[in-house]
This record gives C-alpha cells, sequence and structure tokens, in this order.
C-alpha cells in the first residue's frame, strides 16, 4: 500500500479549514435569520465567498501533490510547499473578513504554490526522458 503523507496531512488539514470557513457561515446565517443566500449581508458574502475560493482551489493543489509525491516521494520542500498553501488559505479567510493585508497574501501564496506545483508536475515527465 502506498501512502502519501504529504497529501494526506494537507488533506486533513483542508478539511478543518473547510470547516472552519462553513462554521463562519453558519454562525452568521444563524444570527442574521438568512437560511438561503447572502440576503444581501456583505459580510455573509465575503464569507461564502472565502468558502467557494476555497473549494475552487484546494482539489488541485492537492491532485499536483499526491501525483509529485507519488512521482518523487515525499520530499521536505513538499511539506513546506503545502505548508505555504495551507497558511495563505486561512490567511485568505482572515482577509476576507477585513484584514486587506491577509486576503493578499493569502492569494499571492495560493498563486505561488499552484504555480510552482504545475511546472513541477510538467518538469517530471520531461525531465524523465
Amino acid at each position: 500500500m502506498t501512502i502519501l503523507p504529504v497529501t494526506l496531512a494537507t488533506a486533513g488539514f483542508a478539511a478543518l479549514i473547510n470547516m472552519w470557513l462553513s462554521m463562519r457561515i453558519g454562525r452568521i446565517r444563524i444570527k442574521e435569520r438568512i437560511s438561503i443566500g447572502a440576503g444581501g449581508n456583505d459580510r455573509l458574502e465575503a464569507c461564502m465567498r472565502a468558502q467557494a475560493n476555497f473549494i475552487e482551489y484546494a482539489p488541485i493543489v492537492l491532485i499536483l501533490l499526491a501525483l509529485i509525491e507519488l512521482a518523487l516521494g515525499s520530499p521536505a520542500w513538499l511539506w513546506g510547499v503545502a505548508g505555504v498553501f495551507l497558511v495563505s488559505r486561512v490567511l485568505h479567510g482572515i482577509g476576507m473578513d477585513g484584514w486587506m493585508p491577509g486576503r493578499q497574501w493569502g492569494i499571492a501564496g495560493t498563486m505561488l504554490v499552484m504555480l510552482g506545483l504545475a511546472f513541477t508536475a510538467l518538469a517530471i515527465p520531461w525531465l524523465a526522458f
């Protein structure tokens, strides 16, 4: 059996971040009595977008992590990349509450991770020849 420790740990932490983002939405929904949509509530809309944005990026990053880890093993730098991604997603979520540096750093970190993983995934088969 092949275990991918970097991907597995990252997926576990990603699930916890997704739960945190979901709970923020739920608290606002209960407090403001909004069951569907954002109901014109800007804070609720921002929290919903933070979770949706997370769901848009997490799958491709996890897929890239898994495929790179299958190809190369679990090098230390891959742990670092996964950590940057997770911290970036938390910063983005906090940033969507109004702390603009968090949002900017979160976006930048996510994009850098995805770009680096994409180039690594492209380089692995290229360099294998």
